[in-house]
């Protein structure tokens, strides 16, 4: 049974840095994709960044140069590191794996398993 675990998320001022993380268990991110979707009330879950086996990124053009996904093999540990945040990043994000071969990179359908979510706020 897999199990993704976020962590990270909190409040801070626009310019500002987080960084999640989301652990799992039953899983291997390493050799497998992983990727961050975020959410907000009324909207569809988006496709942030996404990283395959072969560790080649993909990011949705909002946040291209001010986030970083990458993954520690040794901790099977999924990151999301996001500077200069801007108030529309303010969000529930979530990790994502079971990437689904062939379908769309930045589309929730085309992932099997999630985690629970972890808030991220920034005020202006």
């Amino acid at each position: 049974q897999v199990q993704l675990v976020e962590s990270g998320g909190g409040s801070v001022q626009a310019g500002g840095s987080l960084r999640l993380s989301c652990a799992t268990s039953g899983y291997t991110f390493g050799s497998n994709y992983g990727a961050w979707f975020r959410q907000t009330p009324g909207k569809e879950r988006e496709g942030v960044a996404v990283i395959d086996s072969d560790g080649r990124t993909t990011y949705t053009d909002s946040v291209k140069g001010r986030f970083t996904i990458s993954q520690d093999n040794a901790k099977n540990t999924l990151y999301l590191q996001m500077n200069s945040l801007k108030p529309e990043d303010t969000a529930m994000y979530y990790c994502a794996a079971g990437y689904r071969k062939w379908w769309l990179l930045l589309r929730s359908n085309s992932y099997k398993y999630w985690g629970q979510g972890t808030q991220v706020t920034v005020s202006s």
